[in-house]
């Protein structure tokens, strides 16, 4: 069992150790709380105030982008290759080498698990048959929780970001859950709002049973 997430420390830390058994997964995501550590320290588990969220009518398409996507200058596929979209969001990254070192081998394997289970999913972006772009995340009741995105070209995430949008809408889901805010994210339409507030939205989302199983695959459609 967790704390309420009212003990957290003014920068969202609530808990420390435990496991992260698919169990205390769910249990933490459906509590509004998520594990963020760094290889060599302790489970660290959070519930940040203020959080942000991404509503799925706010997410800004810019121009480019909707011409980028009407051109057809990637494929975007659902739960295709989720374990190497993982390895792709944990590799280092150019402008910052130490980033992505939070998703440890043991983050890694215990999401993987939640994907066979039917609860985490993956976006993925491909230009000439290569892996360039996507996200994860899960899926409970009517919320996403996005873990991690990656690029190794030109808007190849915001256009799995874009799909994702999509995907959701499509089948009533409400907001994204972005965790932590980034200049990245904000400019793309999160927001934040109150622990609290998340909160009992959270509680919303989550009157809907969880629709557990894999994302179609193939292309998807995105309308802009």
């Amino acid at each position: 069992m967790f704390p309420p997430v009212e003990q957290a420390t003014p920068e969202g830390l609530l808990a420390i150790g435990g496991d992260l058994s698919s169990e205390r997964l769910l249990e933490a995501y459906r509590r509004g709380i998520f594990p963020w550590y760094s290889s060599g320290q302790p489970i660290l588990w959070w519930s940040p105030d203020p959080r942000a969220v991404l509503y799925l009518d706010r997410f800004k398409v810019s121009r480019s982008l909707k011409k980028r996507m009407r051109r057809n200058s990637y494929d975007v596929t659902l739960d295709t290759c989720f374990r190497e979209v993982v390895t792709a969001c944990a590799a280092p990254r150019q402008k910052d080498p130490v980033a992505g070192t939070w998703i440890t081998r043991e983050m890694a394997g215990a999401y993987h698990k939640l994907h066979v289970m039917g609860y985490a999913h993956s976006v993925e972006t491909w230009h000439d048959g290569q892996l360039v772009g996507g996200l994860y995340g899960i899926a409970l009741g009517r919320g996403f929780f996005g873990e991690s995105m990656f690029s190794k070209m030109s808007d190849a995430s915001k256009v799995a970001l874009a799909t994702l949008v999509d995907h959701l809408k499509k089948r009533g889901y409400l907001f994204v859950d972005c965790q932590l805010p980034s200049p990245h994210i904000l400019s793309l339409g999160a927001v934040e709002i109150p622990r609290s507030r998340f909160l009992q939205e959270l509680g919303d989302a989550l009157k809907t049973p969880d629709r557990i199983g894999r994302w179609t695959h193939g292309n998807a459609e995105f309308q802009g």
